[in-house]
């Protein structure tokens, strides 16, 4: 559905203000945080050159430190899908019932808020896409 928003955002409506982030700019930290979050803590995280090229700071500073195409959004999102596909399937038992480095919590809980932000955000953006006419799916899981 994230990816959705990102594909469905018309080019005028890609710096419209949802609060005071635009469009791209939430769809960024939501990419942003599921990047970090996949790492085993902050510490572990690494900045990629491409989509973070003010290091550490694009992810710490309340705005990026430059605007971002639809493209390059979609590029991230694949990034990160790829990292996800990687790293999930080689969690074990002990490492997610593990307290999550930084966190007042266990790493499975770290990825049930990584999923929680991440439906937040698609929630924003796709009532703003709603806003102006943009129709975008809802996807369900099971039957």
């Amino acid at each position: 559905m994230l990816r959705e928003c990102i594909e469905k955002c018309p080019d005028e409506h890609w710096d419209s203000l949802i609060a005071r982030y635009t469009f791209w700019q939430v769809a960024y930290h939501t990419l942003c945080m599921v990047d970090c979050r996949l790492d085993l803590s902050d510490d572990a995280w690494q900045p990629h050159p491409v989509f973070h090229p003010a290091g550490r700071a694009d992810l710490e500073d309340e705005y990026p430190s430059r605007r971002f195409t639809k493209a390059e959004l979609l590029a991230y999102f694949g990034f990160c899908l790829e990292k996800l596909n990687a790293t999930i399937p080689s969690e074990t038992a002990a490492a997610l019932s593990a307290p999550a480095a930084g966190f007042p919590f266990s790493r499975a809980e770290l990825h049930i808020q990584g999923i929680r932000h991440t439906q937040h955000h698609t929630g924003q953006l796709s009532a703003s896409l709603r806003r102006v006419g943009v129709d975008t799916r809802w996807v369900k899981c099971g039957p």
